[in-house]
């Protein structure tokens, strides 16, 4: 019996034996075998291993319509540090912009407005204008999130305004007399936070004043502080930026040059895991693809590290501003094949799908 005439169970699992490089030399055997071998699901167990393929500690496949070989191979360039850098937006004002990106379009703030710009299909450019602006602020937009039909953002002034996306409308809501620093919306609530110390959140970061903790669990509709988390954080050690990878992991990071992750199911006092900026740098900015890896911003030379969770020490770092002129990387978002970092004067690209040596 051939090799193909195998039933699919039993091909699935001796192929469930093989690393991704002896899969690829596999499926140039013929017509047949190749088209067995592309299927996802030959590659699901592998893809879970690799970094940014898009498959979640949870199962959940982030990126479905992209194939998981593809999704492999431009992971390996992840782990390398395979990439080709480039600045497809400038600015002549230093600003503290910030990023979402949702599919093809990649939104920046920039000063009172947020633009929508639109990503080539193949990703490898920015359309330089906007296709839309969101405004109406009166001063700089802090932060801004998004849902499937709205553009939330804060501002300087305290204002938040939510826009639709899909009609050309907004409403203002008033916020605190201060700047809204953070902002998050999930099934329809809004909870921001500021330096007005009547705002509250499900997990407030802090400046961490007086060698009090600077991570607070909170529970809304009690209106009142569940638990503090960590312990004997150093003076001034505030959190600039925080993820939940899950209703029960969260990933913070901040001026004391440490990425922690926090397992909300166990102890409060102590971290589940750590990793520390080699540089002693501020960290300002962190995003996880669900599973292993981090990418991390700093408040050097606009360097981003990539961390893989089951190592101690950074695994790949780029340096996005020369020497001459150093800014933070004040927020970055990424995909399965491009990251992009928002400097003081520059929106940077790394792109990931381009490798030196193909997958045989």
């Amino acid at each position: 019996m051939l090799l193909s005439q195998l039933p699919d169970d039993v091909l699935y699992c001796i192929l469930s034996y093989l690393d991704y490089k002896s899969l690829s030399r596999l499926s140039q055997v013929c017509r047949s075998i190749y088209h067995f071998v592309n299927r996802d699901a030959v590659w699901r167990n592998i893809a879970k291993e690799f970094l940014n393929t898009g498959i979640t500690r949870n199962g959940t496949d982030i990126y479905p319509h992209i194939p998981l070989k593809e999704r492999v191979k431009i992971a390996q360039n992840w782990y390398d540090g395979v990439c080709r850098k480039a600045i497809p937006l400038k600015w002549k004002l230093k600003l503290l912009p910030w990023l979402q990106l949702d599919g093809d379009v990649l939104f920046l703030s920039q000063a009172a407005d947020i633009g929508a710009y639109r990503l080539r299909q193949d990703y490898g450019r920015i359309l330089c204008r906007p296709f839309e602006i969101y405004s109406g602020h009166s001063g700089d937009v802090c932060r801004f999130v998004l849902t499937d039909a709205h553009l939330i953002s804060s501002g300087s002034n305290g204002k938040i305004l939510v826009h639709s996306r899909r009609k050309d409308m907004s409403m203002e809501l008033r916020g605190p007399n201060q700047e809204v620093n953070c902002l998050d919306s999930k099934n329809g609530l809004i909870i921001s936070g500021s330096r007005d110390e009547q705002q509250s959140s499900f997990v407030t970061g802090t400046a961490c004043c007086e060698n009090f903790s600077p991570l607070h669990i909170w529970d809304v509709e009690r209106l009142e502080c569940v638990c503090s988390l960590g312990t004997e954080f150093r003076r001034g050690a505030g959190v600039l930026d925080m993820v939940f990878e899950s209703p029960f992991q969260l990933l913070t990071c901040g001026y004391d040059t440490f990425i922690r992750l926090w397992d909300l199911r166990l102890s409060p006092r102590k971290c589940a895991m750590e990793w520390e900026e080699p540089h002693d740098s501020a960290l300002y900015c962190i995003q996880t693809d669900g599973n292993y890896m981090i990418a991390s911003g700093s408040s050097y030379y606009g360097v981003v590290r990539l961390w893989d969770k089951r190592q101690a020490k950074c695994l790949q770092f780029f340096q996005l501003s020369s020497e001459m002129v150093s800014s933070p990387v004040y927020c970055l978002r990424f995909c399965s094949s491009h990251l992009f970092a928002a400097l003081a004067t520059t929106l940077h690209s790394l792109d990931f799908r381009h490798s030196p040596i193909p997958i045989r």
